[in-house]
Order: C-alpha cells, then structure tokens, then sequence
C-alpha cells in the first residue's frame, strides 16, 4: 500500500529547528550522531518511483523526526550501472520536498559538481534554500562513472581541476555578499548578480573526494560525507580526516558522514551481517552499531534502504520507535 499521510504530520514549525538554529548544526553536532534517510524508498520490484509516494513518506519521514532527506543526482542511466532506479531530477524534488515538509534538512547527495555550471547549480540551490526557509545542505560530487562525462561533452580527466574552479564559483555566487564570477568577462559586459540573495551562505558539503585532498575538502566544506567502510578501514578515514581539519581548519568544526545501506530485519535480535556497504541487522545490533560510529567521531549516517519485502514505510516507523530516541534525545 502507498505509504499516506495527513496534513497532522506536518508540523507547520519555523524553519531548520524549533530553536533556529542553522541545519547544518542541527545535522552536525560534534559528540553526537544524527540519522538521516536517503529517498527513494522503494518496495520489492520497484525500479521507478511514485512521486506521490515519495513526498508521503518524506512527510512521515520530517514527522517521525529523521533528521536529513539524502537526493541522489543520477543524469543518466546505462545497463552497466548497479542502480537501475529511475531518480527524479534532484532541484524539481528538492523543490517539492521543500514545500511538503517543514523541519527535516534536505541534503543532495551528492549534484554533479562538474557536469551542471557551477551558476545553475547556484541558481536552484538559493531557490530550495528559500523554498524550504533555510533547511537545504548542498552536498557536491564528482560523479561515479566516467562516462557520463563524454556524454555530456565533459573532459573526465580535468574532473579535478573542473571541480575546485566550479566550487569556486558556486561558493562566491552562494555566500552572503554574493558575486557572479563568469566563465568569460568581455569589456562591455554588465556586473551580474543572483537574486534572492541568501541571508547567510549556502552550507557545501562535500560528497565522496572529488579527486581533492582531505586538507582542500576540510579548509572548504563544512564537512566530509563518504561510504561506510569495514570498522578499521572507517576508523582509519575518520583519523585521517581529523588530522587534515587540525592542518587546514584549525579551531574550526568539520563533520564526518557516511552512508549505510540497512537491511533492517523483522527479527530485532538478529546480529548485523556485513552486505555491500552496509548490513543485514535487527535493531538492535543496528543501535550498538550506530552507539559505535558516534563514540568514533561519525555526526551523520544516512541510511539507504533497499527494495525489501518490508514496505519502507514499516521499517521507517520500527526505527523511529526503537532507534531514534537514543540518538536525537536533544531535541
């Protein structure tokens, strides 16, 4: 059955928190963890989302009280691809996101940084921003799979470059005192500028590596979001990445993320199973799992949960019963 829900679910609070505090610090809290959703969220057999489904859940999701909806940017699908769902495209979700749920932070996971101008993304990530009335996090990426860069006319091998000269030009167009840096300049062009200006910069989180070293991600983004990794290769990640903040940001917080894949069993006492970037586990397992990615340094996790047998809607219910509580106790 679709999942519903009523227009009780939405809380038609103010913005980012109860307390207007600024959602990233909401999402990323140093000593805490924080758990989010990544969307779809699918039933066995379904390769191609209802929209309408999408948006009732992500509703449930905001009252349930999951802190963050993760939209993927996938431009183009190929057989050869391990995702075979057809995704939405993220700013027309987003958007819709934006006008159907009121405290949850909604967070891309990441936009393709080198194959959108930088100008265009900046264009739709201050419009969600104002839609949502601040809860956006704008999370950017290099893209998995290099050839989608010749389908879109892109030079894979300047990914690097391309992508630290698009992050800074969407930094400029997205910060406070915001200012349009053009590809070209001739001498008779006009100062342009993005209208509505955000009251404060767009938050940038970067998403997997983007061929950057730690040190350039940590004195740029407001955080690292990465995969899960076996517990000592993570933990090695985590070390990794604090030791470039101290170099490079020093004083400054910087958050550590990482997607799960759940399969979340019916049985609570199962005992967590390693699968492909995450775990077959019952909640409980699941709750010593996450008790241990926080007492390491991980702020968020992002949960990404597969077509199962389980109606996404009763494992986002089971977990915001017998998971949440522990971990978003502050608010």
């Amino acid at each position: 059955m679709p999942a519903q829900a009523d227009e009780d679910d939405r809380t038609h609070e103010s913005p980012s928190s109860g307390s207007g505090e600024p959602i990233e610090q909401r999402v990323f809290r140093a000593g805490h963890l924080s758990i989010g959703l990544t969307l779809p969220l699918l039933p066995a057999g379904q390769i191609v989302a209802d929209f309408n489904e999408q948006i009732a859940l992500a509703r449930r999701a905001d009252a349930l009280g999951f802190r963050a909806l993760w939209i993927r940017d996938v431009p183009l699908n190929s057989a050869d691809y391990p995702d075979p769902v057809g995704h939405l495209d993220p700013w027309v979700l987003l958007g819709a996101l934006a006008s159907n749920t009121t405290r949850i932070a909604l967070m891309s996971g990441a936009i393709v940084l080198t194959l959108r101008h930088p100008l265009h993304i900046a264009k739709a990530a201050i419009s969600v921003q104002t839609l949502s009335r601040g809860r956006f996090i704008l999370g950017l990426g290099s893209g998995d799979r290099p050839p989608e860069y010749a389908a879109f006319g892109a030079d894979g091998d300047a990914r690097r470059e391309l992508y630290r000269r698009h992050w800074e030009t969407l930094a400029a167009a997205l910060a406070p005192t915001s200012r349009v840096i053009p590809d070209e300049a001739p001498q008779d062009a006009p100062a342009f500028f993005l209208l509505p200006q955000p009251p404060r910069a767009v938050p940038l989180l970067a998403v997997g590596s983007g061929g950057q070293s730690v040190d350039w991600i940590a004195r740029h983004a407001i955080g690292w979001m990465t995969y899960h990794r076996e517990p000592d290769a993570q933990q090695a990640r985590r070390s990794m990445w604090r030791a470039a903040v101290a170099r490079s940001a020093p004083g400054a917080f910087r958050a550590f993320g990482a997607a799960l894949r759940l399969e979340l069993s019916s049985d609570p006492d199962e005992p967590a199973t390693p699968v492909a970037l995450g775990y077959r586990t019952g909640r409980r397992a699941l709750a010593a799992l996450l008790r241990a990615m926080r007492e390491q340094g991980t702020h968020h996790v992002s949960l990404n949960l597969p077509a199962s047998p389980r109606a996404p809607l009763e494992v986002i219910e089971e977990l915001a019963e017998t998971v949440l509580p522990e971990f978003h106790r502050e608010s």
